[in-house]
């Protein structure tokens, strides 16, 4: 049996093993989503359903990348396992900083969480950390391949830096926005991972291909929970943790120009957001009913089962498309 899939199905059956165990201790410790007043009405319902449950799936990404790590070593591969620490780093770190953020909501009863000021400092602490680990630490070089063109462009060190950085920011936040109805960013965030898995196949980068693997085990096995009607939501834990996973594969990859395709969904939400508020600001009338975008196809009648599916189909096709040029 392929490795990948060998690790895949571990992830899978150690976030169902975690699932069972934490969500219990979730509801016992009533760390219960806070729904919001101007939020579709039908989310009220939800109030008190045991969130921060992205740190099931991280706790089961940890374990699975440490099984391999100790798999590879044996067979005398330990290179590539050591080659799956970055890529973990930045699970780690985003993670822990929506863990901080959410624990503090929910256990603390701080309702503000972290402040956007301290979050967004996190975050970019993380991202800084994680591309000066690629770019001197294991010196995978600037180069950016350019979709449909099919070419490398190397770009100088001082303008890939802070592009790579913000690739990072924007999708973290961009797949934040995506998580707002059950299993939306959780189905959304496989497919976009299983394009990067498979691109990272054929270029035969394999520390990328396990690690996606692995990734997408752990987010079908919290999609068990996840589905509607979510047993568990995955907070600001897992929607930073997955954003961040994103933006290190596709640099990683040296494909972050690519996501502006296959992660075309959280792209629609963040601009959803932003051409609200400016259409807001100058029209004092709304351009949609609610944002992000998902929240304007509840109020335009859709069930959460529908977006979610169609959603994903969009996103399945853009990933089709996406590995078709690439």
């Amino acid at each position: 049996m392929n490795f990948d899939l060998i690790v895949l199905i571990i992830a899978f059956l150690i976030t169902l093993i975690c699932g069972i165990i934490i969500i219990p201790i979730l509801k016992k410790l009533k760390v219960g989503q806070i729904e919001r007043d101007d939020g579709p009405a039908s989310h009220l319902k939800k109030q008190g359903t045991p969130t921060m449950g992205g740190i099931i799936m991280t706790i089961a990404i940890i374990i699975s990348v440490i099984i391999s790590y100790i798999f590879l070593l044996k067979e005398q591969n330990g290179y590539i396992g050591q080659k799956l620490l970055p890529l973990l780093l930045i699970t780690i770190g985003y993670g822990l900083i929506g863990f901080i953020d959410d624990f503090k909501k929910l256990v603390l009863k701080n309702t503000e969480g972290l402040s956007p000021k301290r979050k967004m400092f996190g975050l970019l602490i993380i991202a800084v950390i994680y591309v000066m680990f690629l770019t001197y630490g294991i010196k995978i070089g600037t180069e950016t391949y350019i979709p449909i063109a099919k070419v490398y462009v190397n770009m100088p060190i001082y303008i890939y830096i802070p592009f790579a950085i913000l690739v990072i920011l924007a999708t973290t936040n961009a797949v934040n926005l995506t998580d707002g109805i059950d299993g939306l960013a959780s189905s959304v965030s496989s497919i976009i991972i299983a394009c990067l898995t498979v691109i990272a196949s054929r270029g035969q980068i394999y520390e990328a291909s396990i690690f996606g693997s692995i990734v997408i085990g752990a987010i079908l096995g919290f999609l068990i929970f996840n589905i509607h009607p979510a047993k568990v939501f995955m907070g600001d834990t897992g929607s930073l943790m997955l954003g961040g996973i994103i933006a290190g594969l596709a640099l990683y990859l040296k494909i972050p120009i690519l996501l502006i395709l296959i992660a075309i969904i959280p792209v629609l939400e963040t601009l959803s957001v932003i051409l609200q508020v400016i259409y807001f600001k100058k029209t004092g009338n709304r351009l949609f009913k609610m944002a992000p975008l998902h929240h304007h196809f509840e109020l335009s009648g859709w069930k959460e089962n529908k977006i979610v599916i169609v959603f994903s189909l969009i996103t399945l096709i853009a990933c089709y498309i996406g590995l078709k040029i690439i």
